[in-house]
């Protein structure tokens, strides 16, 4: 279970990352295709560490969402 940022690119698609996987970003021309995409991209970063023998990190993040 990974926590995903989603958020209107300025290119007009929208930008999905994990922030637990540094580097870990995607997008589609969706918010739907964004989070398919980024969900590819979390599975293959995985599988990369795990081939290099690297530890995966876990998931800390506390999300907090405010209004202001």
């Amino acid at each position: 279970m990974r926590q995903v940022l989603i958020h209107p690119g300025e290119d007009g698609y929208w930008v999905a990352e994990c922030p637990s996987l540094p580097g870990c970003v995607s997008q589609g021309t969706t918010r739907e295709e964004a989070i398919r995409n980024v969900k590819e991209a979390i599975e293959g970063y995985i599988i990369s560490l795990q081939e290099d023998g690297i530890p995966v990190p876990e998931d800390k993040l506390d999300a907090l969402l405010l209004a202001v």
